[in-house]
């Protein structure tokens, strides 16, 4: 009797027809745990694979282990990676999105929505589609201070000779030129180390990349600059978008697009705790920056980008116009 049961149940699943395998969706990203980036593709994940009905299934892969910024942004275009999450690096792929690499361009959050929804997508996004990728919503690496072992960061002046890290793209690397540093880039996995023994004197981050990653434990002094709003992408190659039906296409955009608004009040409340949590642990000594000193030496950056880039002046003045709503 076993047997015969047995053997009805095999027979009706080879009638039912093939059993279709869960189609795993790879994300990868550079944030350590705890980062900004890291939370904000976990949480796209869950919310997205909470929809997905089984067919696919979103996994992350953080702290570079698909690989740095530069190669998920190839890997997107060869399909070898289906989603990334880059910041920085973004303006290697389009020139125009050096408009976040200038310096105290984005006043708040707030500011920021609204050059999203008036510049970003019908101006920017498209750029890099043309270069195989598609955004699929701006999410949040955060407001970047500098730390380094050498002395408390007040002027520009004070980073003359600096041997200082930062991400792969080019308006990084001219803006500490401008204030006097020495520039490097470099990968983010590699700075931890590259601090550690004196490679680089400093590096600048978020609060929640400083934290994540434990560049305080290894640096002597935190410097408040806010010099840069870096926003964060939720990047897909365009052939794997085309490739998705047209309601799955629906549901990751959505949920991409919804997750902003954690993301941004997690990034709010980040700031404070992350801070407090440095400075009390004794290991990093934090000082306010002359923010007005730092603009001042900033309008050369402007020039240059503006000179270089097409369309990139009526972008910053109408981004700077919407900073004053």
């Amino acid at each position: 009797m076993k047997l015969r049961f047995t053997f009805t149940v095999a027979i009706a699943a080879l009638l039912a027809g093939p059993v279709h395998a869960q189609t795993e969706l790879k994300l990868g990203h550079v944030g350590e745990p705890g980062s900004l980036i890291g939370a904000a593709a976990d949480e796209f994940a869950k919310r997205a694979n909470a929809k997905l009905g089984g067919k696919y299934k979103i996994v992350t892969y953080g702290s570079s282990q698909l690989g740095g910024d530069k190669e998920l942004l190839q890997k997107l275009k060869l399909g070898t990676v289906d989603f990334a999450e880059p910041s920085t690096v973004m303006s290697s792929e389009s020139d125009i999105f050096g408009v976040f690499e200038m310096p105290y361009l984005v006043k708040d959050r707030e500011h920021m929505k609204r050059i999203e929804k008036e510049l970003f997508w019908s101006k920017m996004e498209p750029t890099v589609e043309k270069k195989g990728l598609k955004l699929l919503a701006v999410w949040e690496n955060g407001f970047r201070h500098i730390t380094n072992n050498k002395h408390p960061i007040v002027t520009p002046a004070d980073l003359k000779g600096i041997k200082l890290r930062v991400p792969e793209g080019k308006w990084r690397v001219k803006m500490f030129q401008a204030y006097g540093a020495n520039p490097s880039p470099m990968k983010y996995s590699e700075v931890f180390t590259a601090l550690q023994t004196g490679v680089m004197d400093g590096q600048e981050n978020p609060f929640a990349q400083i934290y994540s990653a434990k560049f305080y434990e290894v640096q002597k002094y935190l410097s408040l600059t806010g010099h840069v709003y870096s926003p964060a992408y939720l990047a897909v190659g365009l052939k794997k978008w085309n490739s998705f039906p047209a309601d799955v296409r629906k549901t990751l955009e959505s949920t991409a697009r919804d997750v902003q608004a954690w993301i941004y009040e997690k990034a709010a409340k980040d700031d404070e705790v992350l801070l407090e949590k440095m400075k009390a642990s004794g290991s990093i000594q934090v000082n306010q920056a002359n923010k007005d000193a730092f603009i001042a030496a900033s309008k050369p950056v402007y020039e240059e980008f503006a000179k270089e880039v097409p369309g990139a002046k009526e972008i910053i003045d109408r981004a700077i116009a919407l900073g004053k709503k």
